[in-house]
């Protein structure tokens, strides 16, 4: 890989209805270095230009014309479909938990759900898309509270240190944030992680990503 495409900006499409917010975004994106190769007032506009504009990340509403339901998702699920590379990331008013748990029920990473209300910076926003670009998961807090909520048969294995750390894992965070989140030690983490794969089933499948994998095949389970 040359030091020109290694240093090439990420190539982002979004999909918003709101003329201001989606203005908006993309002039955040390009203060983040992003570069927006596409925004659309529906999510169908976005799906048929996913080929020319070959985005590595597409960022969408949830609720959008024509119906105000859930085109986002249904374009999110549907464009990973045509190429499972392209990271998502879902903007919402609510916590949308069926949706949220169906956009991650195929069992990838490079997935985020967040709170349009609850991204307070531009480096949070940042922050969330480069995360979700690298094949991460990032899920707003409340997001994940409603998640737990709905699944509790799968918690009650775990201790309530444990549900901590499966919480900021759901949210993205690294053994290290972790720790200095939950004032504890990176080891103490390390084996509260171990023990949270041992408690869900989870093999050790030698992926970079099994934490992002443990993380979905915990939201997978039946409520």
């Amino acid at each position: 890989m040359s030091e020109e495409s290694a240093a090439a900006p990420l190539r982002v499409v979004l999909a918003e209805d709101s003329v201001l917010l989606r203005e908006g975004l993309v002039r955040l994106f390009e203060e983040a270095g992003f570069d927006t190769v596409g925004a659309y007032g529906d999510a169908d506009a976005l799906l048929a230009d996913l080929e020319s504009a070959r985005p590595e990340l597409a960022v969408l509403d949830v609720r959008m014309p024509p119906t105000f339901r859930d085109e986002g998702v249904r374009a999110a699920i549907e464009l990973r479909r045509r190429d499972p590379r392209i990271g998502v990331l879902l903007l919402s008013q609510y916590v949308e938990v069926t949706y949220a748990s169906e956009l991650l029920a195929a069992g990838r990473g490079g997935v985020g759900y967040l709170l349009k209300d609850r991204v307070s910076s531009l480096d949070e926003l940042r922050d969330a898309v480069e995360r979700v670009s690298a094949g991460g998961t990032v899920l707003d807090p409340q997001v994940v509270a409603e998640l737990f909520a709905r699944r509790t048969d799968p918690l009650e294995r775990l201790t309530e240190r444990e549900r901590d750390v499966l919480g900021q894992m759901a949210e993205g965070r690294t053994n290290q944030a972790i720790a200095a989140r939950l004032f504890i030690g990176v080891g103490a983490v390390e084996k509260h992680v171990t023990s949270i794969f041992q408690k869900l089933g989870l093999e050790d499948s030698g992926s970079d990503h099994r934490r992002v994998l443990a993380v979905i095949a915990w939201l997978q389970r039946g409520s």
